[in-house]
């Protein structure tokens, strides 16, 4: 079974950079994992909750409703503060993706750029950055060498993306995306990506601009591929499976 991991940073985030693809690989027969690494409580829009805990809470029943919608196989919020994630343990933070990294064991890891994305969060920012090393380190035998002991292996994911976009946002702080290597037809998902953003109802005030970038990048969803596996030329994709094995023996 093909496996594709995503890494964001928010309740949210699942939908809005990757939901299209989650959805098109899932139809394909991909399992499709979603890490998140806060549950969003330092959110400037909060619903009707009224403390820190209650709109975790809140965030966390969206972020299952929106992995419902785009049919993701599992989904799981971390504890991480949001808002805070350029602080945290760096070790640390690695070291948990890396575990769920050898658990899960998937050909290919989807997060952001260091960059931050179209936003230039620096939750997304720091997302990406833990994530790539996670991607690395998770095939060391000489890393994290405690979850070694009870029968884990080393896990050697073949590809790595960072979400990207064809353009900037006009309001934001200046952002330099990484150029797009892989551009994938979602078709009618994007209506279904759509739906699973507003199922994170505690942000109903970003719906409509979120719809109207959304719809701004089409039927597409765009990604700069990061690492592979083996050594390999650069070459324009429509397919985040391109080149992908079943499995790569760590030696």
């Amino acid at each position: 079974m093909l496996k594709l991991l995503c890494v964001t940073a928010h309740p949210d985030d699942e939908a809005g950079s990757f939901g299209g693809a989650l959805l098109l690989y899932r139809e394909r027969g991909v399992e499709t994992y979603v890490v998140c690494l806060t549950p969003g409580q330092a959110a400037t829009y909060r619903g009707n909750t009224r403390s820190e805990e209650d709109l975790a809470a809140q965030r966390r029943r969206e972020f299952a409703d929106s992995c419902r919608t785009l049919k993701v196989s599992s989904g799981e919020v971390l504890d991480y503060p949001d808002g805070a994630l350029d602080r945290a343990d760096f070790y640390g933070v690695v070291e948990d993706l890396v575990l769920r990294m050898r658990n899960i064991r998937p050909q290919i890891v989807m997060t952001f750029g260091p960059e931050g994305g179209l936003t230039a969060h620096p939750d997304h920012s720091m997302a990406g950055i833990f994530a790539t090393m996670a991607f690395h380190w998770a095939r060391r035998a000489n890393r994290y060498v405690e979850q070694l002991r009870d029968g884990l292996q080393p896990h050697c994911a073949q590809k790595l993306y960072y979400s990207t976009a064809p353009f900037t946002l006009p309001d934001r702080q200046p952002v330099a995306l990484a150029p797009e290597t892989t551009r994938i037809h979602i078709g009618d998902y994007l209506e279904t990506k759509i739906a699973a953003f507003k199922a994170h109802k505690s942000q109903a005030p970003l719906f409509d601009r979120f719809e109207n970038y959304v719809r701004k990048r089409g039927q597409e969803e765009v990604f700069h591929l990061v690492a592979v596996a083996a050594p390999s030329v650069i070459k324009p994709e429509t397919d985040l499976l391109d080149g992908v094995h079943d499995y790569i023996t760590i030696k």
